[in-house]
């Protein structure tokens, strides 16, 4: 049987942890459901959402991760036999999310290529994306390099690769994330951007906005994809839980705080203050920010880093994805590390192909109606992850009962604050928004215009 890992320190779990939770999530999505959703209102949203809703959820995660020391199918059974089917739902996310997510990282990849070979011309026509991913070879081949090189660090095993590299990447993404935000917001025309951006407008607040807001928080602090109960596991019993759920929001937030700095006023001050443009999507990193880098001083360098910033977000998200994957089958057939290591590889190789030819040899198959990769991402992100939380908060908030992660997360006399608001949001708030999630998402899949956020 196979010795667990552990983090070596409180740091390298909270790097390794938000390292994690910071993804394409925080980088493309966040900035463009701003601007949908009245810039400073679903901003301020958002925040409360992550320091009440997300704090519960990640707490309960993470302490079930450590109680039982194993990772999603073993932690839910060890504690009730009769919920280890949630610990296989859970398991099946990160599954269904790592191809796809790969192929996003290979495109990243592409994108530093063209920036640094100079091509950033050709880089901001709006033929240049969609003509790449709808070829078949590059979008391969780039996919491949992303997968390898998550697969290399996983291999190395916790310590030694995956908060060795957290260590690194972490604090360069930070610095690169705050450097590009000031040197943007000191443009010329950016302060338009920035008060769009920061000040909240309470006419444009509505339920739409909660839904928006609860939909990101998922995406963006890696819920309910059995991450955080992998990590959890690998947590040393005298690391303050409590206090580090809370660094790592902050870390998240606040990288996603800064990328919609950093993007928002840019694209207002090239969009001649059209906060529309920013509405784009994926569209939004791919097509429109090569267009705003174009015409910015400086643009090729800064580009230049805003991609490498992005492709060390994706490759931290999608190292605890692998991760998680290989935690479970080592866990459930106690095989050795680089043995799994390479069946999950092969995998992800082959599944991920179909969402890359998704776009351009395979465009026919329109499972409801969209893209093999948007369906993928749909299926994962919109229903699974939904159930999951929802399935999370049953199972603690009446079976496990809240006092056992209270429990868990006051060992060695540290302090749980804020118990009655996890009682409360646990059990009753966030299976409600949960369900709301759960149900608009479906409904507007189904074609429900009502529902189309």
């Amino acid at each position: 049987m196979n010795e667990r890992s552990n983090f070596t320190n409180k740091l390298g779990f909270i790097l390794a942890a938000a390292g994690s939770a910071v993804g394409l999530g925080n980088i493309w999505r966040f900035p463009y459901l701003v601007a949908r959703y009245g810039g400073g209102t679903f901003l301020l949203c958002y925040i409360i959402l992550a320091l009440t809703f997300g704090f519960t959820l990640m707490t309960a995660e993470i302490a079930i991760g450590r109680k039982t020391g194993l990772s999603p199918i073993g932690a839910f059974a060890k504690l009730d036999k009769r919920f280890g089917f949630l610990g296989v739902l859970a398991s099946l996310v990160p599954i269904i999310i790592l191809p796809y997510y790969s192929v996003i990282g290979g495109w990243v990849i592409k994108y530093i290529i063209a920036f640094t070979g100079g091509n950033l011309s050709a880089a901001a026509e709006d033929s240049y994306f969609t003509s790449f991913i709808s070829s078949t070879k590059e979008p391969i081949l780039w996919f491949f390099v992303f997968v390898i090189l998550t697969s290399i660090i996983v291999i190395f095993g916790v310590e030694k690769g995956i908060e060795n590299v957290s260590k690194i990447m972490m604090p360069v993404l930070v610095v690169l994330t705050i450097f590009i935000s000031i040197y943007v917001i000191s443009m010329d025309g950016a302060s338009e951007g920035v008060k769009y951006y920061l000040m909240p407008h309470m006419s444009d607040f509505s339920i739409k906005t909660v839904v928006a807001a609860l939909g990101q928080l998922f995406y963006s602090m890696s819920l309910a994809m059995g991450i955080m109960i992998t990590y959890g596991s690998y947590m040393k019993k005298s690391t303050e839980l409590q206090k580090s759920v809370k660094q790592i929001e902050i870390f998240d937030t606040g990288i996603a705080f800064f990328s919609g700095l950093m993007i928002v006023p840019a694209v207002f001050i090239f969009s001649g203050g059209d906060p529309t443009q920013l509405n784009a999507g994926p569209g939004l990193m791919f097509i429109t920010l090569p267009k705003v880098f174009h015409e910015m001083a400086f643009g090729k360098i800064i580009g230049l880093l805003f991609f490498i910033l992005v492709f060390f977000a994706a490759l931290t998200s999608a190292i605890s994805l692998m991760e998680t994957i290989v935690s479970i089958f080592m866990d459930k057939f106690h095989w050795k590390r680089w043995f799994t290591c390479t069946l999950v590889t092969a995998y992800i190789l082959l599944m991920g192909i179909p969402s890359s030819l998704g776009f351009g040899l395979w465009d026919f198959v329109k499972p409801l109606g969209m893209s093999i990769l948007d369906f993928m991402d749909f299926a994962s992100n919109n229903v699974l992850m939904p159930i999951v939380a929802l399935g999370t908060c049953f199972f603690v908030g009446f079976i496990l009962k809240p006092e056992s992660i209270i429990e868990e997360a006051s060992v060695n006399g540290a302090k749980f604050k804020h118990k009655k608001m996890f009682c409360t949001m646990i059990k009753w708030i966030a299976p409600i928004c949960l369900l709301v999630i759960l149900i608009t998402s479906v409904l507007a899949a189904l074609g429900v215009k009502a529902f189309v956020l």
